[in-house]
């Protein structure tokens, strides 16, 4: 196996690990964050947030 898809493998499972959801809601969150910031807001509150509802939707599809 080379060396750039033995790279690959692991930057997929480190950054998608065990929740594929939860790594968009990362992507869309950072997205939202440069949006906001574009727009002259400050925009630190968006990925607590975020961080925040993602681990709650989490938390309640793992105690189903």
């Amino acid at each position: 196996m080379s060396l750039l898809l033995r790279f690959l493998r692991f930057a997929y499972d480190f950054v998608v690990g065990d929740d594929p959801a939860i790594a968009v809601v990362v992507v869309l969150a950072l997205g939202l964050v440069a949006l906001v910031a574009a727009g002259g807001v400050a925009a630190w509150w968006v990925l607590p947030v975020a961080v925040v509802g993602a681990l709650a939707v989490s938390l309640h599809r793992a105690a189903r």
